[in-house]
């Protein structure tokens, strides 16, 4: 089965605990704090591996968890980084977040990486809050939590030449006509159920050996979710060339044409700016030998370049495979990925990080923040300095004065990223 859309979940490691512990040997007095740091935890990527053409390897297993951080522990001695995870998909393959459908990366070169979820910091030991007037501190941080998120995966082909067309107008054996390919080949419509790829020799003299893909048959309204073709239109996008697949034999080859240029438009208003040859098919038949002349015609009108054939008979191919190779590019550029190259999304946090406070249904309070929700989640709240020192941190950020403002009152239920604290006035004290 042709799998080009998934959803899978990604976990990256929480980074490693930072130790609380103190020097203890015989004849050092007072040995002070010696609590190494946690490691970090490893990070998701994905990697284009030129191998695969689908996401296949998606198709049952959707959860995918990095390793965490190991923490740290006496004699500074730091806590080992966790393992990345590197995940390979097929070249094309757009990534997007599904909860906010922001596209992440859009990965076509071989090799090219991805950072698809970051792994979480690994907290401090003790030895960096020692200062001149507290030398023993036993505050010392936990591990920031990996990034968690779901992500879309899409599949778009990346093929030099795109064949599309109406269900039976022959696409499958015009692609079995031109290349090694074998696909289904029936006198149905819809027996293409999937895309196919081949390689395509053009003419002896000629080194260029472009990839061509054949489209699952598109209807009138496929841009608007209608038939079978429309999940398969984005795989057009990446083409360099579409061959417009018409059945001359058709009792209006016109509409046939008009409604396929018609949902491409829809679907994408760039397609038919890209470099279009109309293979006119079926030519081997009496009643598209009759609409041949006036097809041709109308073809001359709109600037489309036209070839008849019959992909059945091998009829008109040679001059197929010519008028190809004048519309596709030098061999330099057909080693290139073809537009858009490689895209990957690196975001930078430019705008100062405000506090936020809202009060939630259930009456408690919510702090949103990134600075202050790293802290509260690296926070071990059971140990009392640990627990000031946040206090401490809140009022800085100006929550505490926000969460005043907004009436806040002892027993107050206030969360903040994954942590559920109980208002006390102060210190804070976590919720079990």
């Amino acid at each position: 089965m042709f799998l080009d859309q998934v959803k899978i979940w990604l976990r990256a490691g929480d980074g490693g605990a930072g130790a609380s512990t103190f020097r203890h040997e015989a004849h050092v007095p007072r040995g002070g704090p010696d609590g190494g740091d946690g490691g970090r935890g490893g990070s998701i990527s994905l990697r284009v591996d030129a191998g695969q053409t689908t996401l296949r390897d998606f198709q049952f297993k959707h959860h995918f968890r990095a390793a965490p951080g190991g923490r740290g522990t006496r004699a500074r001695r730091h806590g080992k980084a966790g393992e990345d995870l590197v995940l390979d998909v097929p070249p094309g393959t757009a990534v997007f977040d599904d909860a906010t459908g922001e596209l992440l990366a859009d990965l076509v070169a071989t090799g090219q990486l991805a950072l698809a979820a970051r792994g979480g910091r690994g907290g401090l030991g003790n030895t960096h809050f020692a200062t001149s007037t507290h030398q023993s501190p036993k505050h010392a941080q936990k591990g920031e939590p990996g990034e968690e998120r779901w992500v879309r995966l899409e599949l778009r082909l990346i093929a030099d030449i795109g064949l599309v067309g109406l269900p039976n107008a022959g696409k499958s054996t015009l692609l079995a006509a031109v290349t090694a390919a074998r696909p289904k080949i029936a006198d149905y419509p819809f027996t293409t159920l999937e895309p196919n790829l081949g390689v395509m020799d053009l003419d002896g003299a000629d080194e260029r050996r472009p990839t061509i893909a054949d489209v699952p048959g598109l209807i009138e309204g496929a841009s608007s979710g209608a038939g079978l073709g429309h999940a398969f239109l984005r795989h057009v996008e990446r083409t360099r060339v579409l061959v417009h697949v018409v059945d001359g034999s058709d009792r209006d080859p016109d509409w046939n044409f008009d409604v396929i240029r018609e949902e491409l438009r829809a679907h994408d208003p760039d397609l038919l700016d890209k470099p279009t040859l109309v293979a006119f098919n079926k030519i081997d038949l009496p009643s598209a030998v009759e609409a041949w002349p006036e097809f041709r015609q109308a073809r001359g009108r709109d600037g489309i370049p036209v070839v008849a054939l019959s992909a059945a008979t091998g009829e008109g191919i040679d001059r197929f495979r010519t008028a190809l190779a004048e519309l596709l590019p030098a061999a330099a550029e057909l080693g290139v990925p073809p537009e858009p190259a490689g895209i990957v999304v690196h975001r930078i946090d430019g705008a100062p990080d405000r506090v936020a406070v809202s009060r939630e249904a259930d009456g408690g309070f919510r702090v949103a923040g990134k600075r202050i929700e790293r802290l509260a989640a690296q926070t071990d709240f059971d140990i009392e300095e640990s627990a000031e020192r946040f206090q401490r941190d809140l009022e800085r950020s100006g929550a505490d004065a926000e969460l005043r403002r907004a009436g806040i009152r002892p027993g107050d239920a206030v969360r903040i990223g994954s942590v559920e604290l109980e208002w006390e006035g102060e210190p804070w004290a976590a919720r079990r």
